[in-house]
């Protein structure tokens, strides 16, 4: 017993198979059916027009220098231990409130470098910045 015969099976097939490309199409036809919709239902809004250009308004920089002698110096203007506190102050009242760089010598102790950062958190100085030398390659 033969379990096919290839008597009625050894025609070419002439017919292109189109379920899987219709398939595919329907899927497609679906989705846009879905999301154009929500594209065109937007809310038309009629905006004011302004001619103004955004600020950009840079806070101002304060280099607090100590040399290695434990000297101050306010934008490399040497200055004592009083008027620092004076100069942090005012500094803090302004609007916008300036960043303060401090430049600390690699040989002075570093108490003197603490009493400039503590000096200027007490007079309300909220952007501080230690600056540093990058290292050399060897």
């Amino acid at each position: 017993m033969a379990f096919g015969t290839q008597d009625d099976t050894d025609e070419v097939m002439n017919e292109i198979n189109v379920t899987p490309m219709v398939d595919v199409m329907l899927v497609l036809l679906i989705i846009f059916i879905i999301t154009v919709p929500v594209l065109k239902n937007s809310v038309n809004i009629d905006l004011p027009r302004a001619s103004s250009q955004p600020l950009e308004a840079k806070p101002e920089t304060i280099e607090l220098s100590v040399d290695a002698q434990g000297n101050y110096f306010w934008n490399a203007t040497r200055t004592g231990d009083k008027e620092l506190a004076a100069l942090l102050k005012t500094a803090a009242l302004r609007n916008p409130q300036p960043e303060l760089h401090i430049l600390g010598d690699k040989a002075v102790r570093y108490e003197r470098v603490a009493q400039a950062l503590a000096a200027a958190q007490q007079a309300g100085i909220k952007k501080i910045g230690f600056v540093t030398e990058p290292a050399s390659k060897p």
